[in-house]
C-alpha cells in the first residue's frame, strides 16, 4: 500500500545554476508507451528525417520505431512558455533551512526545451491533432484570468443595452 502523503509540498528551482541541457530539437511524443526510465543511445536508433511535405502548415517527418513508420511535425512551444525537464535534487545538495521547514521534495532543472516533436504511426500531422489543440486551452486560460478594467465592463455595458434595445 502506498503510504506517500496527500497534498504534500515541495521546491521546484527553475533557475540555471549550472550548465543547462538544450533539448530543443530532442523532445518528442511518441504514440507509445516505453516500460523502461533510464539511459539509452535513442538517437542511435530513432533518426526522424523531413520528408519534404507540408500538411496544414505543418512540415511533416518521419521515423521508424521498432520497424513502425511514424509520421509528425515539429511545433514550438507558445510565446512567453518553456519546457523544462525536473530532477529530484539530492540532501546534500539541499540547505538546512529548507530541510528545517518539513519541505523534503526539492526538484532543479536539468534540462530546457522550446519545440516538442510529436508522431502519429497511422495518419499525417494536422492542426486537428489533439496535442496541437491543446495549446488552444492556453489563449482560453489567459482570457479567463486576464483582469476586467472598469473600460471593458463599461464598454460591454454598451454593448449589452446596444443589444437590449435592438430586440
Amino acid at each position: 500500500m502506498d503510504r506517500s502523503p496527500i497534498g504534500s509540498t515541495g521546491t521546484i528551482d527553475l533557475t540555471e545554476s549550472g550548465p543547462s541541457v538544450d533539448l530543443n530539437g530532442g523532445v518528442h511524443l511518441l504514440p507509445c508507451t516505453i516500460e523502461y526510465d533510464g539511459p539509452c543511445a535513442v538517437s542511435q536508433y530513432f533518426k526522424p528525417r523531413p520528408t519534404g511535405v507540408e500538411v496544414d502548415g505543418l512540415a511533416v517527418q518521419e521515423a521508424y520505431f521498432r520497424g513502425r513508420k511514424l509520421q509528425g511535425a515539429a511545433v514550438p512551444l507558445p510565446p512567453g512558455y518553456s519546457g523544462f525537464v525536473l530532477g529530484k535534487k539530492t540532501f546534500g545538495e539541499t540547505s538546512g533551512s529548507e530541510i528545517s521547514e518539513g519541505n523534503l521534495n526539492f526538484w532543479e532543472t536539468k534540462a530546457k526545451f522550446g519545440s516538442v516533436a510529436y508522431w502519429n504511426h497511422d495518419c499525417l500531422p494536422s492542426q486537428d491533432d489533439a496535442f496541437l489543440r491543446s495549446f488552444h486551452w492556453i489563449s482560453v486560460a489567459e482570457a479567463l484570468h486576464k483582469p476586467v478594467t472598469a473600460e471593458d465592463l463599461a464598454t460591454s455595458s454598451v454593448q449589452e443595452k446596444t443589444q437590449i434595445a435592438e430586440n
